[in-house]
């Protein structure tokens, strides 16, 4: 292939992958009226688009120059992506104001990253793995920080203003400071092949693991209590009345309230 036809490739390619990302944020945005607008007007496109040519000069050894343009890049987007972040296809960064990607952070295929995310590093230690790795169809949701040098799996979620410092298995939603990570109902393969795109990372049942350990702890003291009732019923019967007072009243429906 001579030069000419290298550099048409190219081209081709990159109008390719650009027509990628806008209909990818066409199908996951549902106020994107236009793939114009999204083009002209989507922080996060221009975020990515930006990346891809920072990223290029780093990996051929200019990184000052890679530098350069991811700090214009953030001045005009307000989205901070260190030129060396490995950036898949089809990524969406929404809204994306505040968004802080670190360096050695990893971004798989179709991941989805909302506003105010921070993909961050524990360690100080030059050369390490010290930001996450993101799988594919991952969603971060607004506010998230995921920090340390380990993996979410595939299809995972993070929810609102998550302090995620552990890996997140595939399929699992982590949630609450530090995070704590939800299962689902079904493994994966159960689920179905195409699973429709939950925005905000927002997952049915997804409540939080201590939230649901202390309603079965309540539900499990009502029981409890009903026996300990039925029990002083029946040594009443028997002639061996022992008097409740008013500190042995328990009401789990009050406390069934404050767990909503």
């Amino acid at each position: 292939m001579d030069g000419a036809s290298a550099r048409q490739h190219d081209t081709t390619k990159m109008f390719t992958r650009l027509k990628e990302e806008i209909d990818a944020i066409m199908r996951r945005d549902p106020a994107a009226r236009s793939r114009l607008e999204v083009l002209t007007c989507y922080p996060g496109l221009h975020a990515v688009m930006f990346h891809r040519v920072a990223n290029a000069c780093w990996r051929s050894g200019f990184h000052w120059l890679g530098r350069w343009i991811s700090h214009w890049s953030r001045f005009l987007t307000g989205i901070e992506i260190h030129p060396a972040v490995k950036l898949g296809r089809r990524v969406f960064i929404d809204h994306g104001m505040g968004v802080v990607i670190g360096e050695t952070a990893e971004i798989g295929d179709d991941c989805t990253i909302y506003q105010g995310v921070t993909l961050g590093g524990t360690s100080l230690y030059k050369g390490q793995k010290r930001h996450p790795t993101l799988g594919t169809g991952v969603v971060v949701s607004a506010g998230a920080k995921v920090l340390g040098g380990f993996e979410v799996g595939d299809g995972a979620r993070v929810g609102s203003n998550a302090v995620v410092l552990k890996p997140v298995p595939p399929g699992a939603t982590a949630v609450g400071i530090p995070a704590r990570i939800i299962m689902p109902d079904a493994p994966a393969s159960q689920q179905g092949a195409k699973q429709e795109f939950s925005a905000y990372g927002i997952t049915p049942n997804a409540d939080d693991p201590v939230s649901l350990a202390l309603k079965s702890l309540i539900d499990n003291a009502a029981k409890q209590h009903d026996r300990i009732e039925a029990v002083l019923a029946a040594l009443d019967r028997l002639g061996e009345h022992l008097e409740n007072t008013p500190n042995d009243r328990f009401d789990a429906s009050e406390l069934r309230k404050m767990m909503k």
